[in-house]
């Protein structure tokens, strides 16, 4: 009888690629993956360590996992941790939750069978190895729907920015060799895939370590001739290395999504140098217009990041003056969190917390507003979107259109007189709008 092993999956979606080659691993190991932790034997907590909010997710789910563990009348009897928070926090998580059965770091991701052997014949694990060592490729067990996939083109990052422990957990940044990413996306779409989402900790800085002249723009021009593929999207642009030929491959080809992720955390000069990071409103400004010129109806999804050590209210209304003038289609904001072993730690000037969650809400509470104002002006339209499936609730199917990323962006909800497929594109008609989503008919 097999062994049977449950995942819990937190934070980005590069760890849920980790998490998917993992289980896949397990599965060739003659291990059998279960969706319920009440039918495994052993569960697997794949964490997220990048801000306070992600290590206190990670945190609940370990002693949730252990709690599960100590109920008689489960058959859990494992607890194994892995991820960002084990390899940050190893040896810390190992001593203060001794219920844990193993902690390793991300570098022993390809021992993950051997260490779940051991857990279940009762020997503790407790490794750490080098970031870099961690496996980047390798078949899936895709926890995504079977349409659309993640695909993990580089891993790590050199840009160094002084409010982020990336570099410290990942290690140093990594690109894959562009024949290697091809064979699996050919692969992903001969299995169904239609959709592939392009992530690294820093997509546009792609190839800079090959030697070969390889670039983001080039792999995209690749991934183009895949037959069968519907799009291709980026997220994790670095505002700094989108370039004119990145800007015209998205411009001209047309399986590329018309949509960018650019996190630029902030606009004042004085908080983006403190971030050591580059540009200032000027310069963020002109990249955005140059992007919408050249490419005509491209969604701008963005990321800030408030309370900096010693941004001050006038450097917030700074930034905040940027988001109404530069209206992004998409947006988020984060509170900033002190991570130890970041240089931000030794800038001083950390702000009261509830000054920091304040600034958060008004920057959410304009991008939301805007939002919901795009929203209105989608009416009329028609669109082509791909179908997510079958919302029961509202008793209508889900789509999304190239302007939106799974689970982070809207949605269209929609009826009509055919009944897609998950995975089917289909043009519908926009009707309604709430201050979210969209709603409208199936046409053609």
């Amino acid at each position: 009888m097999k062994d049977k092993v449950f995942f819990i999956s937190l934070g980005c979606d590069k760890n849920r690629i980790d998490a998917e080659i993992m289980a896949n691993t397990l599965e060739k190991a003659g291990f059998q993956l279960v969706d319920s932790q009440d039918e495994a034997d052993c569960a697997i907590v794949n964490t997220c360590g990048f801000i306070d909010s992600a290590k206190e997710e990670a945190i609940e789910a370990i002693f949730d996992m252990v709690r599960k563990k100590q109920d008689p009348e489960c058959s859990l009897s494992r607890v194994i941790v892995t991820g960002c928070l084990a390899q940050r926090y190893c040896e810390e998580l190992a001593g203060e939750i001794p219920e844990v059965d193993a902690v390793v770091g991300i570098g022993l991701n390809g021992d993950i069978a051997s260490t779940v052997r051991r857990a279940l014949a009762g020997e503790r694990t407790v490794a750490v190895t080098k970031p870099e060592k961690l496996k980047i490729c390798g078949d899936r067990f895709l926890s995504t729907p079977a349409h659309y996939a993640y695909l993990k083109i580089a891993e790590g990052c050199d840009n160094r920015c002084t409010y982020c422990a990336i570099p410290m957990i990942r290690g140093a940044y990594r690109s894959r060799p562009p024949e290697e990413i091809l064979l699996e996306a050919e692969k992903l779409v001969s299995g169904g895939v239609k959709e592939l989402i392009l992530v690294a900790q820093d997509t546009t800085s792609y190839g800079i370590d090959l030697g070969n002249g390889a670039n983001l723009a080039s792999l995209l021009r690749q991934l183009c001739r895949i037959e069968g593929l519907w799009t291709v999207s980026i997220l994790y642009a670095y505002p700094d290395r989108i370039d004119d030929q990145l800007i015209d491959c998205i411009a001209e080809e047309k399986c590329i999504a018309k949509y960018l992720d650019i996190p630029l955390q902030h606009a004042n000069t004085r908080i983006l140098k403190l971030m050591r990071r580059f540009g200032d409103a000027d310069s963020l400004a002109a990249l955005m217009e140059k992007l919408r010129s050249r490419v005509p109806g491209i969604t701008l999804r963005t990321t800030f990041l408030v309370g900096f050590p010693s941004e001050t209210r006038q450097e917030f209304e700074e930034l905040l003056d940027f988001a109404v003038r530069m209206r992004f289609d998409r947006g988020g904001a984060f509170a900033f969190s002190m991570e130890e072993g970041t240089p931000a730690v030794k800038l001083g000037g950390d702000l009261p917390l509830e000054e920091k969650q304040q600034r958060q809400d008004e920057i959410m509470q304009l991008l939301s507003q805007q939002l919901a104002e795009n929203r209105k002006t989608q009416l009329g339209r028609q669109v082509e979107a791909i179908c997510d499936g079958f919302d029961e609730e509202r008793g209508m199917f889900i789509f999304r259109s190239e302007q939106d990323a799974p689970e982070v962006d809207t949605l269209i909800y929609a009826l009509g007189e055919c009944l897609p497929e998950p995975g089917e594109v289909k043009q519908i008609l926009i009707e309604d709008a709430d201050d979210v989503d969209l709603f409208g008919r199936i046409v053609g």
